[in-house]
């Protein structure tokens, strides 16, 4: 009998987790989005502002019912954040135990972090209280580099958060995400849109980090906080550049893909929990 209940308690559970985990790929959807949007505006020069996920949630305050709607994101960010962290903790894609594993599963432990942040971040501006004051990427740099090794810490997660990056730009190139989706059960319409929209999000998004990595390397390289840039700041930095709208532009259209694509993988992602 307690047998029973606990296998029964560990399906309810399990149902929790992946119902949670499907909200987050949402709400992480309806952020870079908004993130896309924002950048596509600035690059057909009609307004809008260069942001990243953080400082597009106060974006959402603006919306109609805008703090229930930041309620509803802050809470899919944190089931996004909990299924990252059941990710890393109970393998349950077999990543297995040898070095090239544990350190995706150390990777998905890391995005948890991040995404518990903006969970947190999103209660406190729906509750009226801030949020995304002190938390850009030059001032979270200073403060690591205040630590013992503070330089050598800022390189080594730069060099993490280009791996990162490569990693999605090759596993959109080869296609690899649509081990992750349930095909079987997307029309042909929808398995088009996914291999699209994967294929061109990820390229971008892997492209975005990559960069946010690299001038964290080169921050630490020469000890200025300073050098370093969040995904707002990188965008920026683009649009300054030769041919800069249309760099832009093309960034911008690529995160709404990424975007586009996160909201398949709520539908249709694998997600196994137990």
């Amino acid at each position: 009998m307690r047998r029973q209940q606990a296998e029964r308690a560990a399906r309810q559970a399990a149902s929790w987790i992946e119902w949670l985990g499907r909200l987050g790929y949402a709400a992480k959807g309806l952020v870079y989005g908004l993130v896309g949007l924002l950048a596509l505006q600035v690059a057909l020069g009609r307004g809008g502002a260069l942001t990243d996920p953080r400082s597009a949630l106060p974006v959402l305050l603006q919306a109609p019912f805008g703090r229930a709607l930041l309620a509803v994101v802050a809470l899919g960010l944190a089931g996004h954040a909990l299924w990252r962290f059941v990710q890393a903790l109970l393998d349950t894609e077999a990543r297995g135990r040898r070095l090239k594993g544990l350190l995706i599963r150390a990777g998905y432990a890391g995005v948890g972090v991040l995404y518990l942040g903006l969970a947190l971040a999103a209660v406190r501006l729906s509750a009226g209280a801030g949020g995304t004051s002190g938390t850009d990427v030059p001032d979270l740099t200073a403060r690591l580099m205040r630590q013992p090794l503070g330089r050598y810490l800022v390189l080594a997660v730069g060099l993490v958060v280009v791996g990162v990056g490569l990693y999605q730009i090759a596993k959109g190139w080869r296609r690899r995400f649509r081990r992750e989706l349930r095909l079987a059960q997307m029309s042909a319409r929808e398995q088009r849109l996914a291999e699209r929209s994967g294929l061109v999000g990820l390229l971008a998004h892997g492209l975005a980090l990559g960069l946010v990595g690299l001038f964290l390397i080169v921050a630490a390289w020469r000890a200025d906080p300073g050098e370093a840039r969040g995904l707002g700041a990188t965008l920026a930095t683009l649009a300054q550049q030769p041919f800069g709208p249309w760099l832009l532009g093309a960034m911008a259209l690529g995160l709404l893909a990424y975007a586009c694509f996160t909201i398949v993988e709520a539908r249709y992602r694998r997600m196994i929990v137990a």
